[in-house]
């Protein structure tokens, strides 16, 4: 469960409803809070998320077709500084959709909306996305997240420590020269010292992991 003030600042709201349930991925458990809700559209948002009134506005003024999934973009920001570089400008994610028609994989990590059957439709306005504030920040998240890859791809991809040094190595050039990350300084080399140790630790404990199980 939430590990921050979100649960006691939710207990504030009368019209919020609190469910809670062990972990399985967070693809099964963006498909059980839709489950849940009494809605049939879903606005699938992350608590460190804010939809800009733009984004609001476009949404409630907009006429919704249940066939079609919305796309927008997020502004990610570290160190309260958009981020334009390093693969964080101007992401999309398909966050916005009808319950009766899709739903999400049921991926660990990683999970998206499912996109058979329906049409994406992409919105103009954006979602501010405050994910990392401080260093502890990156290293909970990269803990959690190199660990439910290696859970997810175990014994599914083939890895080693030359793999996971590769990885990591790449990602550090993909993200700092090839993204550009040097044009943000010291938050551009930061970010990009962090991809690449997620790189490293995904392989690496993925390697551990199917060794463990005697795979690859």
């Amino acid at each position: 469960g939430s590990t921050d003030s979100s649960l006691d600042i939710a207990k504030n709201y009368k019209n919020v409803k609190i469910f809670s349930k062990t972990f399985d991925g967070f693809g099964n458990l963006r498909n059980l809070g839709a489950k849940l809700s009494k809605n049939d559209w879903i606005l699938a948002l992350d608590t460190d998320e804010v939809i800009s009134k733009d984004l609001k506005n476009e949404i409630l003024k907009k006429p919704l077709n249940p066939n079609n999934i919305y796309s927008f973009s997020f502004h990610n920001f570290y160190n309260n500084r958009l981020i334009k570089c390093c693969g964080w400008h101007n992401e999309k994610h398909l966050r916005l959709y009808n319950k009766n028609k899709t739903s999400f994989s049921k991926n660990l990590v990683h999970e998206k909306l499912l996109e058979k059957d329906v049409k994406i439709e992409y919105l103009k306005s954006y979602v501010s996305h405050y994910s990392y504030r401080k260093t502890d920040d990156f290293l909970q998240k990269m803990i959690k997240y190199t660990t439910l890859f290696a859970e997810q791809n175990k014994n599914k991809k083939k890895s080693s420590l030359s793999k996971a040094i590769f990885h990591g190595l790449f990602a550090f050039f993909k993200s700092y020269i090839l993204k550009k990350g040097f044009l943000a300084k010291k938050e551009g080399f930061i970010i990009s010292i962090y991809n690449a140790n997620v790189a490293f630790y995904k392989y690496l404990k993925l390697s551990e992991i199917n060794k463990k199980n005697k795979c690859f």
